[in-house]
């Protein structure tokens, strides 16, 4: 397969476009399926889906793993797929896809500021100068209601406050395994994330009020139409073209087409869920794509 031309790149763009794509179904999702309910769904059936390819095709690694180490990827699932995704959906819920899109911005810069913190990373002048304009376009999510009026202020605060956590939770729970993934293969370690996501999901879903009531709407047929595709794609389809894209490609060139993802994703919100288009949101767009690039190409030197 590696000697189909720029297979990679293919890849690697079908990767954030697929993300997209889930995103929108996970928005018009969330219409019937409280966040806490979607992630535990969303958790058991990538559960299943990564068990049934390490059984089918392998990727052990080829070291003895610590007990310690396993703990460690489940603690970093229970984060960054137990916590952090359900905050996700509740951004998703409130501002909608376009900006939820610019507010993930906020991913880069975490991973960034938690690598000085605890790898030892050090943050260039043009990543200096793209971190701000990340938190530009974050906050100014805060002040975008819309043509008509669609948000409250209430609503864009508590948007953009869940929105980042989600982001600086979902970089924690990268940066506390990043060690291990360097000598891991990566869907073996997705694996074990996956049973701390589905673990934490498992604990957080009765402090939902009225749970069983809620957990309800996952039996209801008419939505697996929507809420099965958006599970399939974006927590197995879209990592498996990630996987592929580092695998057949740069990971520079790979990284570069991946964070089309947050344009993708506000287009498509504008083209099938019919989110309004004002040149705010397009001002933000533009601030929190150039400020992933700076933080994502300039380097960040040990």
């Amino acid at each position: 397969m590696g000697t189909i031309p720029y297979i990679g790149e293919l890849f690697a763009l079908a990767a954030p476009l697929c993300w997209s794509v889930a995103v929108i179904l996970f928005r018009v999702t969330g219409e019937s399926v409280p966040p806490l309910a979607l992630n535990l769904f969303k958790n058991i059936l990538a559960l299943i889906m990564f068990f049934g390819t390490l059984w089918i095709f392998g990727g052990q690694p080829d070291h003895a793993v610590s007990m310690n180490d396993k703990w460690l990827l489940i603690a970093s699932g229970a984060i960054g797929i137990g916590i952090s995704d359900v905050l996700f959906f509740m951004t998703l819920n409130r501002v909608g896809a376009g900006l939820q899109s610019i507010i993930n911005t906020f991913y880069s810069p975490s991973i960034i500021m938690l690598s000085i913190v605890f790898l030892g990373e050090r943050l260039t002048i043009p990543q200096f100068i793209g971190v701000g304009l990340i938190l530009t376009a974050v906050l100014s999510v805060s002040k975008m209601k819309g043509p008509g009026g669609e948000f409250a202020p209430r609503v864009l605060v508590a948007g953009v406050l869940l929105g980042m956590t989600a982001a600086f939770t979902q970089a924690v729970s990268i940066v506390m395994i990043k060690p291990m993934l360097d000598d891991s293969p990566l869907i073996w370690a997705n694996s074990w994330r996956l049973i701390g996501g589905v673990g934490m999901s498992l604990l957080l879903t009765p402090l939902m009020p009225q749970w069983k009531t809620k957990l309800r709407a996952l039996g209801n047929r008419k939505v697996w139409k929507v809420m099965i595709p958006a599970a399939l794609m974006g927590s197995y389809v879209s990592l498996m073209f990630w996987l592929a894209g580092m695998k057949y490609t740069q990971a520079s060139t790979a990284s570069a087409l991946n964070q089309t993802s947050t344009l993708w994703t506000f287009v498509l919100a504008a083209w099938l869920l019919k989110e309004p288009v004002t040149w705010k949101r397009l001002l933000g767009l533009v601030f929190g794509l150039a400020g992933v690039a700076l933080v994502t190409f300039t380097g960040v030197k040990p």
